[in-house]
């Protein structure tokens, strides 16, 4: 049954040959020479960049029209253990392990269209493809790529994972960190009736209630702005730690090991806590981080004298904003209800290449506008219950062609 689907049918042939080459993080040598490889028996241009990322193109067969560039990225979370591909039902798993359907999907996807686009006479502005590396760890192939390579503005990353999706902006993330230092301290009987020596882990608790914590803002496409506390630390750690590394604990509930060997004797000078801060909106994140700053201010003036805090914004991904254009959308709906597949356009809470592309420009010079697009219904992602279901596959692959058509009508 299982070598009848994939004789069957191309794109589960081509999936199933990618998902059985294990390429986990930077390790994805085997299967850039499969996709080399494809590309040379189909006729389709490649070649690869010094990071080892991947372009193929097939060229404009009307000058008169855009390019558009498909994007997915070559590595999975797994190791470099086999991969046996096995089929239940209408889903494809992997025995025991990832299955790599992020994003192997939407590399097959891409793969086929260009195969079929090549041998088409449909009269198109060019089809473009990267496919990179190392996505899954540190987004270091989508950083090295060679933007200058490409002709496209329009971006589909093939890489949502509920057939339908086209997602229109993704949040980016910003760390903060906040320290509360009590400048007195003491002992917590001889000094506790001084009411100078203040108790920093009790103050950073008085900023902690005050902030935002969750959702701060969201509109029709989904949560656009949120705050989370990430940790906490203070009081008389510092020898609960250093007794731990001394005695070699190595212990799985470390945070208990910690609270328990803390010292409860001291009045505490310091406190710090992390948080995270996601926004696809650059205005609203603003928004929240002045409302941050003005509880420090004011906890800076209520305490004056006594104690004091500081807090620290630092980038770790900016943000991938909505565009006020909206071809690609409108063309992804006529797409959809071609292939009877209901579509969703909506924001997502996270990040992606598409935000490396916002932030970057073609080779003429204009902007990327990326959308992050989905082709298939994944489920369980990053784990070895990961499957995909492959009749959303065919429809989103279907979905893919009609886009191109339209895109290109």
């Amino acid at each position: 049954m299982q070598n009848e689907i994939r004789k069957g049918n191309e794109l589960i042939d081509i999936f199933c040959s990618l998902a059985e080459i294990p390429s986990p993080s930077k390790k994805e040598e085997k299967v850039i020479e499969w996709i080399k490889n494809f590309a040379k028996l189909n006729n389709i241009t490649c070649k690869s960049d010094d990071y080892g990322n991947l372009y193929l193109v097939v060229e404009a067969t009307d000058n008169n029209k855009q390019p558009v560039l498909l994007s997915a990225h070559m590595d999975v979370v797994g190791d470099s253990s086999p991969v046996e591909v096995i089929f239940d039902g209408d889903f494809i798993k992997a025995n025991g392990r990832t299955l790599g359907a992020d994003d192997k999907v939407g590399v097959a996807c891409a793969l086929l269209l260009a195969k079929e686009i090549k041998n088409s006479p449909i009269k198109h502005g060019g089809l473009e493809i990267l496919f990179t590396r190392d996505e899954e760890t540190d987004m270091s192939g989508i950083e090295n790529a060679h933007f200058d390579w490409l002709n496209s503005k329009y971006v589909l990353v093939l890489d949502a994972d509920k057939l339908g999706q086209l997602q229109i902006s993704g949040a980016g993330y910003t760390n903060v960190k906040v320290t509360v230092k009590a400048l007195k301290g003491g002992h917590s009987g001889i000094d506790i009736d001084d009411e100078s020596r203040l108790n920093a882990v009790k103050l950073v608790c008085e900023l902690i209630n005050n902030f935002p914590q969750g959702v701060y803002y969201k509109d029709e496409t989904g949560v656009i702005t949120s705050c989370n506390i990430g940790a906490i630390v203070g009081g008389g750690v510092q020898n609960a730690v250093k007794a731990m590394i001394d005695d070699q604990i190595n212990s799985k509930d470390y945070i208990s090991e910690i609270v328990d060997r803390s010292s409860t004797n001291i009045i505490n000078t310091l406190a710090k806590v992390s948080y995270s801060i996601r926004s696809s909106d650059l205005q609203k994140e603003q928004e929240l981080k002045k409302i941050m700053i003005n509880y420090i201010d004011s906890f800076n003036k209520k305490y004056e004298g006594l104690a004091e805090a500081e807090i620290e914004f630092s980038v770790h991904l900016l943000p991938f904003e909505k565009s006020d254009d909206n071809f690609i959308p409108e063309v992804h709906t006529k797409a959809s209800e071609m292939a009877g597949v209901k579509n969703s356009v909506e924001s997502f809470h996270a990040g992606a290449e598409t935000h490396i592309y916002a932030h970057n420009k073609n080779k003429r010079g204009e902007k990327f506008i990326p959308f992050l697009l989905g082709n298939a219904d994944v489920y369980n992602m990053h784990s070895d219950k990961e499957k995909v279901d492959f009749n959303s596959m065919l429809k989103g692959y279907e979905v893919l062609k009609n886009f191109f058509n339209i895109y290109n009508a």
